[in-house]
């Protein structure tokens, strides 16, 4: 997952270099209570964060499998005022905190040293500070941040009116293998199946979340 999810970051800070999202920066996003700012700031989080990720010491809590990760997570199901929703916000409006040009810069340096750094990780567990008392390993919370990049990156397109990011392949794939996974956890095999497959049987959402 290391090239590809580089190739994830590039698209995302491509995105959020883009003058659109300066010009509407302090505008309210597609995304309830989330400013345009605040959302890019979500975005480049989870890049941002992952220097500080490999730079931390092993964890001591267990290791859990990706699915088992969702299971666990607070926000899945959360009002949109529940305490981990907030977190969130306010984090992604702290990240934007200095500026447009700023948190793009920022981002363009991180992303830039991605490669060495990925690359000489190894796949060992880690965590973030947001999660629960859980980890997971290296490959496997990158596809969680490259999940989020490309479902981010939609919402931030659409709150200024520029076309979504066209993903490789190569980024795509695990995102959709991911959500689709979930989906089937979350409504059962038959109505995925007939979502994709029969929309005279189609139910009225699949949404993984």
């Amino acid at each position: 997952m290391r090239d590809e999810f580089v190739l994830a970051a590039q698209s995302a800070a491509e995105l959020i270099g883009d003058p659109a999202v300066g010009a509407a920066w302090d505008r309210p996003s597609a995304l309830p209570e989330f400013s345009v700012g605040g959302l890019a700031g979500h975005l480049a989080f989870q890049v941002l964060a992952i220097p500080t990720i490999l730079a931390a010491p092993i964890p001591d809590e267990p290791v859990v499998p990706l699915l088992e990760h969702y299971a666990r997570v607070q926000w899945i199901g959360a009002d949109l005022d529940d305490e981990i929703n907030v977190r969130i916000r306010d984090g992604g409006e702290q990240e934007a905190a200095d500026g447009h040009e700023a948190l793009s810069a920022r981002l363009d340096a991180v992303v830039a040293d991605l490669p060495t750094s990925l690359a000489a990780a190894s796949n060992r567990p880690v965590r973030i500070p947001l999660w629960g008392p859980w980890s997971l390993l290296l490959d496997d919370m990158l596809v969680t941040r490259m999940m989020e990049l490309a479902v981010h990156s939609d919402d931030l397109a659409v709150s200024v009116g520029i076309a979504t990011p066209q993903l490789p392949r190569e980024v795509i794939e695990p995102v959709t293998d991911l959500l689709t996974r979930l989906a089937v956890r979350r409504h059962g095999q038959t109505a995925v199946l007939r979502a994709l497959s029969r929309a005279e049987r189609s139910p009225g959402s699949i949404a993984a979340f």
